[in-house]
């Protein structure tokens, strides 16, 4: 059985993870490193030594900080914030596995706030030592350029799903998008723990909190999902990837 993606309840199992190796982490091959041979992985390992424990709550960068580090998400769950003239909004909710910083590349400064949403451990990569491992291990930047592309494809979904999805479309969308995140992780796409408050649920989505809690009470109501605080159980996952995909049509909420 794989282990939990949030944080042990025992503080010394926590610590354990805090003190681990990477041949310790749970990340499998979503991490940086991932095919590297063994002598360019222990240079990334030695990169890669300094482990941070966020408590849930704490900040682990703001916008306009310089960009000193980039942080491989070991364990736990985190929340971005983009900071816009119309408010705060969540940007993105990245799970064990995730690279975060990667705004800041480009402008050198970060362009968010990562807030953990539960006790988590991060690797911290000073980007200058990743840049010069970069230029001796080219397998390590083409994996990186990876990473970055999929960073702007999320960021381009996300702004089809705001601009062009219907309430209902979104939703459908998120809950299957968060099953696919647990999935790659070996976890069951269908049943999983919400991390976040539905608050920043409906910040990700563009809804009110109010539209959150309509919408999964319709989608109770329908047979689609079931909903225990943040359990979710996805009982009619076909349709709901139907819905998300714009092809089994809702009718507007009342």
């Amino acid at each position: 059985m794989n282990a939990p993606l949030h944080m042990p309840v025992d503080p010394a199992g926590f610590l354990a993870v805090v003190k681990g190796q990477c041949g310790d982490c749970n990340t499998g091959g979503m991490c940086l490193s991932t095919g590297l041979d063994s002598g360019s992985k222990a240079r990334f390992e030695r990169l890669a030594g300094q482990h941070r424990r966020i408590a849930a709550g704490d900040t682990l960068y703001r916008t306009g900080q310089p960009l000193h580090s980039l942080y491989a998400l070991r364990c736990g769950f985190f929340k971005t914030r983009r900071r816009g003239p119309a408010g705060d909004q969540i940007t993105g909710f990245p799970m064990a596995g995730q690279l975060l910083g990667l705004e800041a590349v480009g402008t050198g400064t970060h362009q968010s706030d990562a807030i953990a949403l539960e006790d988590s451990v991060v690797c911290e990569l000073p980007f200058a030592g990743l840049e010069r491992l970069f230029e001796d291990i080219p397998g390590l930047h083409r994996r990186f350029y990876r990473l970055m592309s999929c960073e702007i494809n999320r960021q381009q979904h996300l702004m089809v799903l705001l601009g062009h999805m219907r309430a209902e479309q979104r939703m459908a969308t998120f809950l299957v998008d968060t099953g696919a995140a647990y999935a790659v992780r070996g976890y069951s796409p269908v049943q999983y723990q919400l991390r976040m408050s539905r608050e920043d649920i409906g910040s990700y989505l563009g809804l009110t909190i109010e539209s959150i809690s309509r919408l999964l009470a319709r989608f109770t109501k329908l047979g689609l999902i079931r909903v225990n605080k943040r359990a979710v159980v996805l009982t009619d996952p076909q349709r709901i990837a139907a819905m998300a995909n714009g092809f089994s049509p809702c009718s507007p909420m009342v």
